[in-house]
């Protein structure tokens, strides 16, 4: 038996308070999802200002309405001090996924991207220390690593942000080794690589490349791709953030507190490899996608050549060992990507 699924067991019949931020978002609603699963009692924050209400509706529908009635929402905002408190009261983990996100959109408006991810931040971690809160679990980024060109990626070896997404991440990590150097609560900072799954917005500028690109295929619109195509990622299933998160959160090994970790599967992608990977599937459904190609433009600023993690640290103290590579994630994943595209391609016609 895996330590996965012992500590599920333990969670099940043992049931703990969690604070989940940014609980409307993608992996945020993964999160609750499988809280609420596991009998647990749960309180989400969040502003909507990139998470989605129907996120919050298509939980509720796969959980049922007894296990909904553990939930509790407070709507606002981590730049807010007071509301930070309030929603830390009486919770023992919290799990820090309220950011805003993309290395784009960091470039472009750095001043906001530092309030929410650096400002906010820090406020949730105060508030979590002044309420009692045992253990604070936070997304940190891949992006931490900046133009170090050493692959795989190791935690201790970091190189310079090449974004303001990146740096603020960055300065998460620090800001909780400072913080919690000597006092409670005790936290783990989880670098993520490139997460996909159901639940991923398609839609806007800064959307991931994954439902972007099946949104585009199915639509039979121009599917671009920054550089050359051999810029490569290491790509990880939503099911595997969340087991990270739920060994952060309970482990009680010394060694394994105050830790920063990738999050990955370890194994590296090329964005070549990707589209191969979509249309191949999407063509079983729609077979006049076999012969789609790429369209290839200029690289992208502030985006890294290549990524891929070392997951030995997480392995060894945390006992994480993802269960879904790229192509089980896509095949698991394939039918919500499908209905979400359709769906949105029907209603803006």
């Amino acid at each position: 038996m895996s330590v996965y699924t012992e500590l599920k067991e333990s969670l099940t019949a043992r049931p703990r308070s969690w604070l989940v931020t940014g609980v409307s978002g993608f992996i945020g609603s993964h999160l609750l999802e499988t809280l609420l699963k596991l009998n647990q009692r749960v309180v989400g924050f969040d502003n909507f200002s990139t998470g989605y209400q129907r996120n919050l509706e298509h939980v509720k529908a796969l959980v049922g309405l007894e296990a909904w009635e553990r939930f509790q929402l407070h709507e606002g905002d981590i730049r807010d001090v007071e509301l930070c408190r309030t929603a830390s009261r009486g919770v023992d983990v919290v799990l820090h996924h309220a950011a805003l996100g993309s290395v784009p959109r960091s470039l472009e408006d750095p001043r906001a991207c530092h309030e929410i991810n650096v400002t906010g931040f820090v406020n949730m971690l105060m508030a979590a220390r002044e309420t009692g809160v045992r253990r604070f679990v936070f997304a940190s980024s891949s992006a931490v690593y900046g133009d170090a060109p050493e692959l795989p990626k190791v935690e201790e070896k970091l190189g310079r942000p090449l974004s303001p997404y990146g740096a603020s991440k960055w300065m998460n990590e620090i800001y909780a080794e400072v913080l919690c150097r000597a006092d409670p609560p005790t936290f783990a900072g989880l670098r993520y690589f490139n997460v996909f799954g159901p639940r991923q917005d398609p839609n806007g500028a800064y959307a991931a490349v994954i439902p972007c690109w099946i949104a585009s295929l199915l639509a039979h619109e121009p599917v671009f791709v920054n550089g050359d195509g051999e810029t490569s990622r290491d790509f990880c299933y939503v099911e595997n953030v969340v087991q990270a998160n739920l060994l952060a959160a309970m482990t009680d090994t010394t060694d394994a507190l105050n830790q920063t970790y990738n999050i990955a599967v370890g194994e590296r992608t090329t964005l070549n490899e990707l589209f191969e990977l979509l249309r191949s599937r999407l063509a079983a459904q729609e077979p006049e996608l076999a012969t789609a190609k790429p369209t290839y433009r200029d690289f992208r600023a502030g985006d890294v050549r290549h990524s891929l993690a070392d997951i030995s640290k997480a392995s060894r103290l945390l006992g994480f060992q993802p269960e879904f590579r790229i192509g089980q994630g896509l095949d698991l994943a394939m039918d919500w990507y499908l209905r979400d595209a359709r769906a949105s391609a029907k209603k803006n016609s």
